[in-house]
């Protein structure tokens, strides 16, 4: 008997393992012969990122490089005076995931521990501390199933519905943010940029038909000193970004996840018509990775026979990823920094911060996510004086995923969204906006059937005379029509069933021309 199979291809990821690994930072770098002697460092802002990542045998190497801007106070004349220098650094290191092989996929991300920086001598700084490296690696099965059969005849398919996930795909995108900050005359022209920050914030994704509706705000700050003069300024100015990027197959009722990162900038001072340095040219580069999940509903055959013939079912167990669900939620968070000695704070010109996760569990109906926000401060004090302050603020906040459980996997994710601070009672309030991601997965058993075949030997013959059966525990319609060789439509129409999901164990079955066992 030829038979003709209508198969489906199946392709899904599953969360293998994570891991961490610290890189430790060691570099020394010259001060450039256009700016002035190191009297007192004030702030290094490292800014780490992943270069590239490849799975090898039972681990994941990654590669990165740090984007290094130290502000510090040189003596001009009788004073002090703030100045920035700017650095790069690479690095690179491996992460042990025991299974991993160099067909998996991963993802790599990596924050600061921690990061100092000393005075060496007048013309050269240190830079010491630890980068924190994370990795997951997922597997990919890709496999065919029987979901149909075509010109069957007289076979008998039991099917079920039931739902796979799928991964639809994963797709990058460039958003631009583009802009001209304008100085107010209240405040001095420009002199030098010493420090750019760009966070990126307000995201909006959604997945439309055939593409991805991608839009946020790039919140743009910029640290300046002023021209012939030693006064500092901070200005910011939020850009609306968007795009849409296409992706075939993806329509509005799939799921989506997001990250996003600065990539490349650029920036430049211009004049005005009245030949001021007024205007600050900004150009920023987010790219942006988006991955598109949905469940697909199947009829899965579970079982099949013909009433005329043998047949042989080939059945495989295989192991799929479940996504049970995500959310997404802020969380306030609130301190006070202490400041040293009797600096009295008088304004709070810029403060900026990080946020990276220390732990993650999963508790009933939810992830408890907890993490660190390191803030720092430039302020000047009652003597005009410019200061820093700093601190690693530790916070928790949980996020809502009805019916988790504790033995159920989870991805996590944090970004701040807002920071903000002021003086309170002479020291710097700091109140803060922190977006946390989860995605909680589940690794389940399902049997598919991946080949029907004619099977070999002779079959029972049947004779014309009813029999009566009498229905017995666990026993369905289906498994009495198959042991018998009959239908369980001729078993419904004989015994005049009004419910065939529903027959109760004692009655009493006609059995058309049984077979002989």
């Amino acid at each position: 008997m030829s038979i003709d199979f209508v198969k489906e291809n199946i392709e899904c990821e599953q969360l293998m393992a994570e891991n961490f690994s610290d890189t430790v930072i060691k570099a020394e770098y010259i001060i450039p012969d256009t700016n002035p002697d190191v009297n007192h460092i004030l702030i290094l802002n490292a800014k780490p990122s992943i270069t590239n990542k490849e799975v090898m045998q039972d681990k994941v190497f990654v590669e990165g490089k740090v984007e290094y801007t130290i502000l510090y106070l040189a003596k001009e004349d009788e004073n002090m005076g703030i100045y920035s220098v700017s650095y790069a650094g690479d690095f690179s290191n491996y992460v042990e995931i025991p299974g991993a092989q160099h067909i998996m996929l991963c993802d790599a991300d990596c924050y600061v521990e921690h990061m100092n920086c000393a005075v060496a001598n007048e013309r050269k700084v240190s830079i010491e501390g630890i980068i924190k490296l994370k990795a997951e690696v997922y597997k990919k099965y890709e496999f065919e199933v029987i979901k149909d059969v075509e010109n069957s005849g007289d076979i008998q398919m039991l099917k079920n519905p039931d739902t796979i996930d799928k991964i639809v795909g994963t797709v990058s995108g460039d958003l631009v943010a583009k802009t001209e900050i304008q100085i107010p005359v209240d405040k001095p022209q420009i002199g030098s940029i010493l420090e750019c920050n760009v966070n990126v914030h307000k995201k909006n994704v959604k997945v439309l038909e055939g593409q991805i509706s991608i839009e946020a705000y790039v919140l743009i700050g910029v640290l300046y000193r002023g021209k012939d003069t030693r006064d500092i300024e901070y200005i910011e100015e939020d850009v609306y970004v968007n795009k849409e990027v296409p992706l075939d197959g993806v329509i509005p009722s799939m799921d989506s996840y997001t990250d996003f990162y600065v990539d490349e900038m650029e920036r430049g001072i211009r004049e005005d018509d009245l030949g001021e340095s007024r205007t600050i040219e900004m150009e920023v580069l987010i790219k942006s990775n988006t991955k598109v999940m949905y469940k697909e509903d199947m009829d899965i055959i579970e079982d099949a026979y013909s009433p005329s013939s043998l047949m042989q079912m080939d059945k495989k167990d295989y192991e799929l990823n479940v996504m049970h669900g995500q959310n997404t939620t802020q969380s306030m968070i609130k301190s006070n920094i202490e400041l040293e000695g009797n600096s009295k704070p008088k304004e709070v010109i810029m403060c900026y911060g990080e946020v990276c996760i220390t732990d993650k569990k999963i508790v009933e109906d939810k992830v408890v996510v907890e993490g660190i926000l390191s803030v720092k401060v430039l302020y000047k004090n009652l003597a005009d004086e410019i200061n820093k302050a700093s601190d690693e603020i530790p916070f928790n906040c949980s996020i809502d995923v009805p019916e988790t459980k504790i033995d159920m996997q989870c991805i996590a994710k944090v970004a701040l969204e807002s920071i903000q601070g002021d003086i309170e009672i002479d020291t710097i309030a700091v109140k803060a906006v922190v977006e946390a991601y989860a995605r909680v997965n589940y690794i389940t058993h399902k049997e598919f059937l991946v080949n029907i075949d004619s099977a070999e030997g002779e079959f029972p013959a049947k004779k014309a005379s009813l029999t009566i059966y009498v229905i017995q525990q666990d026993d369905t319609l289906w498994k009495i029509a198959k042991k018998y060789y009959t239908t369980v439509d001729d078993l419904v129409k004989l015994n005049n069933i009004e419910d065939p999901e529903v027959i109760k164990v004692g009655e009493k079955l006609i059995i058309p021309g049984r077979a002989l066992i």
